[in-house]
């Protein structure tokens, strides 16, 4: 049986990010995987500590700092498959998921020419991202390279990597209590009840590819 873990790194549970992350891992266990998830807001971690430990036998490739995300890296390197689910802030994924990406993806570089990466095994990722902005908006703020360019890493470091996009999210329940006067409440009112559920099923199919 496949082990897959999920990590919701959203400080909301059972939003848009936490939803989509829950429907992918629905697709794995679909397909007979075992799944985990992991609430990464709450764990005391921090990011890379530059101490260069992982870059040292007997830790070659391995982040040595015993923290909160000490078992979470030893269960993503034992996984068969990886699911990571961040929103999108100020243009960059969540602080928990950008200290976790530093920990996961530095361990693995080696500063040497062979190998240029210390990799035990390809492990697929699925990317899960959500954002206020809307998806049709995201070469215009930058977004686009940044998603290509985290892309890349978890490619270059984990293994093969798809990722999801979600924009236009709906962000609460109440936005009158908020006032916040530049939304069209009906046109987001449409796009959760028309749109979120097709990004459930593409997360859902996605999650189920990761290990077929």
């Amino acid at each position: 049986m496949k082990k897959v873990i999920a990590i919701n790194g959203s400080p909301r549970k059972g939003w848009n990010t936490g939803t989509l992350v829950e429907e992918a891992c629905k697709g794995a266990a679909s397909q007979g995987a075992k799944t985990e998830t992991i609430e990464l807001f709450g764990l005391r971690y921090t990011g890379c500590h530059s101490c260069f430990g992982c870059k040292l036998a007997p830790n070659l490739g391995r982040c040595i700092i015993r923290d909160g995300l000490h078992a979470v890296l030893k269960k993503i390197r034992e996984a068969d498959a990886l699911i990571l689910g961040s929103p999108i802030y100020l243009g960059d994924v969540s602080a928990c998921v950008r200290a976790l990406m530093e920990r996961l993806i530095f361990q693995h570089i080696s500063y040497k020419t062979d190998p240029p990466i210390y990799k035990e095994k390809e492990t697929p990722v699925l990317l899960i991202l959500t954002s206020n902005c809307a998806e049709e908006d995201y070469a215009k703020v930058g977004y686009t390279q940044l998603i290509k360019a985290w892309q890349a890493s978890f490619e270059r470091a984990i293994g093969a990597t798809k990722v999801l996009c979600c924009g236009n999210t709906w962000q609460v329940n109440d936005y009158d209590k908020y006032a916040w006067s530049m939304f069209d409440l009906e046109a987001k009112k449409q796009q959760r009840a028309t749109e979120f559920p097709k990004k459930c099923q593409e997360a859902f199919k996605l999650g189920a590819d990761l290990v077929l």
